[in-house]
């Protein structure tokens, strides 16, 4: 196992999906299907933090759910996604309730029920954070 290759996205539109991963989230786009059907249906591909993603047109999921890809960002930089995402319509929701020390996250959904969370921290950071607070509960 080398790692991830790519993340597929099922959406009802890939022009709306452009949108929210170029002009919300930074994207690049590098390949357009056109009228092409390579794959099961139109597509197009974009980079995002070297990630390759795949948007595939199709029936995207008919329920949203807490299921999400997350991507590691800069915190200095949560303001502007916000800003950016605001702007193209994107759902911004509320922050969930977080233990001091595991990072800052803003979550969005896409315009077809898929869940993005920007993040701030690492793994390695929130497991040190969650061993402090199981050492703070060890009797002294």
């Amino acid at each position: 196992m080398q790692g991830i290759s790519h993340l597929t996205f099922v959406v009802a539109d890939l022009e709306r999906m452009r949108r929210f991963l170029c002009e919300g989230l930074g994207a690049t786009e590098v390949y357009e299907s056109g009228g092409d059907t390579h794959s099961l249906a139109r597509e197009k591909f974009f980079l995002l933090g070297g990630v390759w993603l795949a948007a595939m047109e199709g029936e995207p999921p008919a329920r949203r759910s807490y299921q999400h890809v997350a991507f590691r960002v800069d915190e200095a930089d949560l303001p502007g996604y916000r800003q950016r995402l605001a702007a193209i319509g994107a759902e911004l929701l509320p922050p969930r309730p977080r233990i001091a020390g595991e990072g800052q996250s803003l979550y969005v959904h896409d315009f077809d029920n898929h869940l993005f969370e920007l993040h701030t921290g690492s793994l390695e950071e929130r497991l040190a954070r969650y061993a402090s607070l199981r050492a703070d509960k060890r009797p002294g």
